[in-house]
């Protein structure tokens, strides 16, 4: 099988598509300085890339979300996703808090998502 790799790097590549499978590398968001804000602005790079790899968030399968403080930015994070999340369409989750590579990003998300036919 072919894969196809989407705004490569030498480290890495936004997307990877195998098959019917579309695997995100984590997106981290530009100038919100808050949880809320920075959320929102992941979630639209995550539908960019998917629309560019030919999915979207109806089909989501799993997604993992890193949060820098979690007892701080659980709540924000949580709230801006379930308003974007489509009906009926939840993947499986794991949120977890980690040290992010800045220390100004306070979310970053991750996706794997299938390719819609």
């Amino acid at each position: 099988m072919n894969i196809q790799c989407l705004h490569s790097n030498p480290r890495l590549s936004g997307a990877v598509i195998f098959g019917d499978l579309v695997f995100l590398s984590g997106q981290v968001p530009g100038d919100a300085l808050d949880a809320s804000g920075q959320t929102r602005e992941v979630l639209a790079k995550i539908d960019a890339l998917l629309a560019e790899a030919g999915s979207d968030k109806e089909h989501l399968l799993s997604a993992t979300i890193y949060l820098k403080n979690i007892a701080e930015d659980f709540a924000a994070m949580n709230e801006v996703w379930s308003v974007w999340l489509s009906p009926g369409h939840a993947p499986s989750r794991t949120t977890v808090q980690a040290e992010l590579a800045r220390p100004q990003v306070l979310v970053e998300i991750t996706v794997i998502a299938a390719r819609v036919k």
